[in-house]
């Protein structure tokens, strides 16, 4: 039962967090839709949300009916909103163009070296643009007779490449047109034409008709089918298609009592090599060892923080992972730290002191990112909390209760209401599958990290050299993050069990160990000694590396483990740090190379990489720097070098 005191200033309400926050996947609706400022809105949400701000909770959609002549849509309408149903949009939107008897006309005059191009460019332009929410895209194919044009419509974050979409392929050495339920070649789509079973795809399509068994585009469906010598009116081509673009709205409504349903995401195994050429595509430029570091991190303790130069693509990494594995961007939150940040409540809300019973969530999604994590259907799903700019306040201010939880396994107290009307639990566990990333700049504006935050961390450098400077000086370009989006979702839950994952195989770890204790030894004179919880995560550190890349050798594997968790407390005065330096320089050079001379008081250009003599190259240069900051200036850490 729907309450009677929502008014129109609840809808709006609830309209402005849609759009703040997206649609909940299964959210959709299937028939209708709210419209607002031009845009559109599913009605049974909008009701369900408008109860939060007028009674405290939001209602279940379950409880209420949707469609004409209901309590919902007689509310919506009193209070002054348009309903309409999609069919309607569609038909009110929809043009006669593109026209595809002129499309049959510049496909067959599309000839190599007969002038043509400037025709088929000419006709992309005229018809480029959108259709209702679908995007239209046009290809000629390449001007041979056996090429295939095409006229495919696409939306929901889709392209030709991994979606599937109604589309116009054009067979001319055929003379055949065909209207299909596209599905991409390239990759495998999130989604399935579901209802597709009985029907023929185009492959099967042509072997009956031409005993043809190699055709291009042969695995989607066909719709209906057009000889080229009889075809049909502009008027007809378009109904047909309005139909088949009705049924492609409908499927991606989450729906499924039209009988056209989403299909689950097709789980796989997590794949690195994956992430590595999708960030490639996008403009992003990170060195594949750089990732694998990242991403072995994330899974070997869920709270990574990335140091080093600003502007050095720290927060852009974050992001462009976040997406790629996930379903939508409900899971993850990028959230920028303020410098008056002094208690939790920018990350976790505060109950109401004029109200106990309500409790007011952060506007900035962190909360809301958490409750979502810890949901029992969303168990599976990674979920990323980006916090940006991470030491620009005292991180143990605003952050105490995550550290500690981190490692007690206890749960986030957030309030004591029992009868709370809001949808926030009295407390919150640290979810399995939340991963949380800071990134960190170090100047005058920001504070330093304190033991008990490093060591709950890894902590990755970036650093640009001149070669990364050059590449991208001679060509360069905007990143496009669309390319990312949802690539990896079929390996979420993967990594989720990647991450859950306390026990592997047994390796020999000796030669790890050994540099442990050495380099316990050493640590131990400037107080940056590590205990049993750093021990424990080096050597989880190291697994997840050999599970995430095989191939990599110990070496490397040691080197990771010594830069990112025993190097990041270091710092103090030269007198205290240069001593200690100069031995575990000494313990990252094979024995008979004079470390001191070689590379700490070398003022020359050192290449650290492919030399024979350096076991530990990332560690090394790292140590040199702040050997040589401590000498000029008296003082160097880690976060300064």
């Amino acid at each position: 039962m729907i309450p009677n005191n929502i008014t129109k200033i609840h809808i709006e309400k609830a309209i402005n967090e849609i759009e703040e926050n997206g649609i909940t996947k299964g959210r959709n609706s299937s028939t209708y839709d709210v419209i607002f400022n031009g845009k559109r809105y599913p009605p049974k949400l909008i009701i369900s949300l408008a109860n939060k701000y007028a009674n405290g909770i939001e209602l279940d959609s379950h409880l209420f009916a949707g469609g004409e002549d209901t309590h919902a849509f007689r509310l919506l309408k009193k209070e002054g909103f348009k309903i309409i149903k999609k069919t309607d949009i569609i038909d009110k939107k929809f043009q006669s163009r593109p026209n595809i008897t002129e499309f049959i006309k510049v496909s067959n005059e599309q000839e190599t070296g007969k002038g043509t191009k400037s025709t088929a460019t000419q006709y992309k332009r005229n018809n480029k643009g959108k259709l209702d929410d679908l995007k239209i895209e046009i290809s000629f194919g390449v001007g041979r007779a056996s090429s295939i044009p095409w006229i495919a419509f696409t939306s929901f974050n889709q392209t030709v490449k991994d979606g599937i979409y109604p589309v116009f392929l054009y067979y001319k050495e055929h003379k055949t047109l065909i209207l299909a339920y596209g599905i991409s070649e390239t990759n495998e789509p999130q989604h399935s034409w579901s209802h597709t079973n009985s029907k023929k795809t185009i492959k099967e399509y042509f072997k009956t008709k031409l005993s043809i068994s190699n055709i291009k585009y042969g695995t989607s469906f066909v719709y209906k089918t057009y000889d080229i010598e009889s075809l049909p009116s502009e008027e007809v081509l378009n109904k047909e298609l309005k139909k088949l673009i009705n049924e492609y709205i409908v499927l991606f409504s989450d729906k499924t009592d039209k009988g056209l349903i989403t299909k689950e995401i097709k789980q796989k195994d997590f794949n690195l090599s994956s992430f590595i050429n999708t960030y490639n595509e996008s403009g992003l430029n990170y060195s594949s060892e750089l990732i694998t570091r990242y991403i072995s991190s994330l899974v070997t303790k869920p709270f990574v923080l990335l140091s080093g130069l600003s502007g050095s693509g720290k927060t852009k990494l974050s992001q462009a992972f976040a997406q790629w594995i996930a379903e939508d961007k409900n899971q993850y939150c990028i959230i920028p730290v303020g410098a008056d940040w002094t208690n939790r409540e920018p990350l976790l809300g505060y109950v109401n002191a004029l109200d106990n019973t309500e409790y007011i969530l952060p506007e900035n999604g962190a909360l809301k990112l958490l409750i979502e994590a810890n949901k029992e259907e969303n168990k599976n799903k990674p979920y990323f909390l980006i916090l940006d700019e991470m030491n620009l306040s005292h991180v143990e201010r605003y952050f105490a209760d995550f550290l500690s939880v981190m490692e007690s396994k206890d749960i986030i107290k957030l309030h004591s209401s029992t009868n709370n009307k809001g949808i926030v639990p009295p407390n919150i566990n640290w979810p399995k599958n939340l991963f949380i990333i800071g990134t960190v700049n170090i100047d005058e504006t920001t504070y330093m990290f304190s033991p008990k935050v490093l060591d709950r961390a890894n902590v990755i450098e970036f650093r640009v050299n001149k070669e990364d400077i050059s590449n991208f000086l001679e060509a360069p370009k905007e990143i496009d993050f669309t390319n990312l989006d949802t690539k990896g979702a079929s390996m979420g839950e993967h990594f989720v069990s990647i991450a859950a994952n306390k026990t592997f195989p047994e390796i020999d770890t000796k030669v790890l160990n050994e540099k442990l204790v050495l380099f316990f030894e050493e640590l131990k004179k400037t107080g940056a000694e590590f205990g049993y919880r750093t021990a424990t995560e080096i050597h989880r550190l190291y697994n997840q590396l050999t599970t995430l890349d095989n191939n990599m050798p110990e070496n490397t594997k040691i080197d990771i483990a010594i830069m990112q968790k025993l190097l990041p407390k270091l710092h103090g005065s030269r007198r205290k740090l240069c001593p200690v330096l100069e031995t575990l320089a000494s313990l990252c050079v094979s024995t008979g190379v004079n470390a001191s001379k070689t590379f700490l008081n070398n003022r020359e250009t050192i290449v650290y990489n492919n030399n024979d003599n350096i076991l530990y190259p990332l560690s090394l240069e790292k140590i040199t720097r702040m050997y040589k900051g401590a000498i000029d200036n008296g003082f160097a850490s880690y976060a300064e070098a």
